[in-house]
């Protein structure tokens, strides 16, 4: 992972409420948003020499900074999602537009089919894992699956306080999965035991998770994740990884973290 599609918070906010985390209630601090947007821009480009692309943001879509929601990429095509939401599908063609004038083949799936992005779709090279029962569509990933020529196994989301599956699962790229196993009914906790072996298993505490410790962003043997998660980073430190922690509660407040400021371009 070398490029990641970021989008300045210039118009973030909390303007409706979708998810148990947003409350109209709980405003923004705009000015410590951009300041936390901006240290976490630094992890990546200064320490990390990630190469960032930005897309202009627009005044009405306050969520457009989350976006690893715009869509997945696998090489050169960028899969555009469809959100569940109507206060989030206007932000749809901006991101496929985005997409389209940097040189993407853009698929774009069926009216009435909702798939969320890379919020819902990651993994590691060969297996892939879909988050359903939130946001996406079941039904979206024998397509995409189809597609890629991609294993995806899907993972039922059954707490709406993880309503994405990047909220409570992360690969990492030495093949571990750090994740909340009770965010996902049994049958999802079973096919993930099978298919990670419980050395590879990295089990984060609750209260951790409703830090988002799992919406993390692993590059190397390197990981960003949001302040506050000191088990965390313990569990990543003792498998060799070295932590980048980065105070991102004003994105919390909307129910984003790190991985869902950040979209991998490849």
């Amino acid at each position: 992972m070398s490029r990641l599609l970021v989008c300045p918070p210039d118009f973030f906010g909390i303007e409706y409420e979708i998810n148990p985390w947003m409350h109209l209630n709980n405003r923004v601090n705009h000015e410590r948003a951009v300041q936390q947007w901006h240290d976490l821009v630094s992890v990546f480009e200064k320490d990390l020499h990630i190469a960032l692309e930005r897309i202009v943001p627009l005044p009405g879509l306050p969520d457009l900074v989350f976006t690893a929601n715009a869509g997945v990429v696998v090489g050169q095509t960028a899969v555009v999602s469809h959100f569940r939401h109507p206060e989030r599908q206007q932000e749809e063609a901006h991101f496929e537009n985005w997409f389209r004038s940097h040189g993407y083949d853009v698929m774009t799936l069926k009216p009435g089919l909702f798939f969320e992005g890379a919020g819902d779709l990651l993994g590691f090279t060969d297996l892939l894992f879909g988050g359903h029962g939130q946001r996406s569509d079941l039904g979206v990933y024998p397509i995409l699956s189809k597609q890629f020529n991609r294993e995806i196994i899907p993972l039922e989301l059954i707490d709406s306080r993880f309503y994405h599956l990047d909220t409570c699962l992360c690969p990492l790229s030495g093949g571990e999965l750090l994740y909340f196993p009770a965010a996902f009914d049994r049958e999802g906790q079973e096919v993930l035991a099978a298919r990670i072996s419980v050395t590879h298993r990295l089990i984060v505490p609750e209260h951790e998770a409703l830090k988002f410790s799992c919406n993390a962003v692993c590059i190397g043997k390197h990981v960003v994740l949001p302040a506050g998660c000191p088990t965390t980073e313990g569990l990543l430190q003792e498998r060799g990884y070295e932590t980048h922690a980065v105070q991102l509660d004003e994105f919390m407040k909307s129910g984003g973290s790190a991985k869902c400021l950040t979209l991998a371009l490849d």
